[in-house]
């Protein structure tokens, strides 16, 4: 079974991030959604609430699969037999840090492949801080993540 990991914060998921794990599903056989704890990051919500918001996303995509994971990229790759990491490009600004990291990914382990994949035109704009800041302000963030996110982000913000 071809498998690869599509790694993030995703801090909330959006719909391009979904678009992207599901393109990433004609490439392989499977796709896990890996979850990071985020150790250098603040996030708004905690690791298990991003897990589970993953969950409730892709449940329409059998061949996507969430997990949460801490530590290492690499050895999460090889603990669950994946061959790729999957990472989305948004804009060439995203371009030099992904490099970065492909090329130490590859330094630590040269059997993993990275892959960089768009999201489709519409969602190419859209990132996790600017749905964030939106939400944070009261702005309407339907059309750039899943209802349930939607609904969290305005639980979070309410009184704010």
């Amino acid at each position: 079974m071809k498998r690869a990991i599509y790694p993030g914060t995703f801090d909330p998921i959006t719909l391009g991030h979904i678009d992207v794990a599901h393109r990433a599903t004609r490439l392989f056989d499977e796709v896990i959604i890996a979850v990071a704890a985020a150790s250098s990051k603040t996030p708004l919500f905690d690791l298990a609430e991003r897990t589970a918001f993953a969950v409730q996303a892709v449940l329409d995509y059998p061949r996507i699969r969430v997990l949460p994971f801490s530590g290492l990229l690499v050895d999460f790759v090889h603990e669950q037999k994946a061959h790729a990491i999957v990472r989305g490009l948004r804009a060439v600004s995203d371009f030099e840090f992904e490099i970065q990291l492909a090329a130490v990914n590859r330094r630590l382990a040269p059997d993993i492949e990275t892959l960089f994949l768009s999201p489709t035109e519409d969602l190419g704009f859209v990132s996790s801080s600017i749905v964030r800041e939106l939400a944070r302000l009261h702005g309407d963030v339907a059309t750039f993540v899943p209802a349930h996110v939607a609904i969290a982000l305005k639980a979070r913000f309410k009184g704010v």
